[in-house]
């Protein structure tokens, strides 16, 4: 039984993991290099995140610079940002690509607002994925006559905690970065 409620909470925290990292790649009108995880060139036939080819830096809150350290990767790493979902336009100077965050407007605030909300009810539903085939291995425990009744309750019960604490840490996650998006 141990062993199924360290599984249970084990996949809940790496649906909490992915909730982070996805909320991180979110354009808040801020310049956060984050924005650049997902984006990856082929470099010389192997797919590389932009991270590994250059130096990301932010000189100032809207800016994000990008200084390959093979100044012939400069063309692909602007090409793959104009092809990205990012929405900025690169600006090449020959050395580096800047990236110039735009502010955003109250109505784009609402909406990533909205998708943040509905990345985190996502999310939840993950982590109720996990309490419902953890109970059904708990179930299968008792069929077999490994655990008894008393054991499969209360391994039940303490599947329920572990969801309710993971779904209260999804709606604190989530609210976080909701007011930091709506306080721009």
């Amino acid at each position: 039984m141990q062993e199924v409620l360290k599984k249970a909470e084990e996949g809940m925290i790496k649906r909490i993991d992915a909730l982070e990292k996805e909320l991180k790649t979110i354009r808040a009108g801020r310049a956060n290099p984050g924005i650049l995880d997902k984006l990856s060139i082929d470099y010389y036939g192997v797919p590389t995140p932009v991270n590994q080819m250059a130096a990301v830096n932010v000189p100032d809150a809207r800016t994000l610079t990008i200084q390959p350290w093979d100044s012939a990767s400069l063309g692909l790493i602007e090409k793959a940002i104009n092809a990205s979902d990012i929405g900025i336009h690169p600006q090449n100077d020959g050395k580096i690509i800047r990236l110039a965050f735009p502010p955003l407007t109250e109505e784009r605030r609402k909406d990533i607002s909205k998708d943040i909300h509905k990345m985190g009810e996502e999310c939840k539903v993950a982590v109720r994925n996990v309490r419902r085939d953890s109970i059904e291995k708990l179930k299968a425990l008792k069929k077999e006559s490994t655990i008894t009744e008393d054991d499969l309750k209360d391994g039940e019960k303490k599947v329920q905690e572990l969801t309710d604490k993971y779904c209260k840490e999804i709606d604190d996650v989530s609210a976080a970065k909701q007011k930091g998006i709506l306080e721009l």
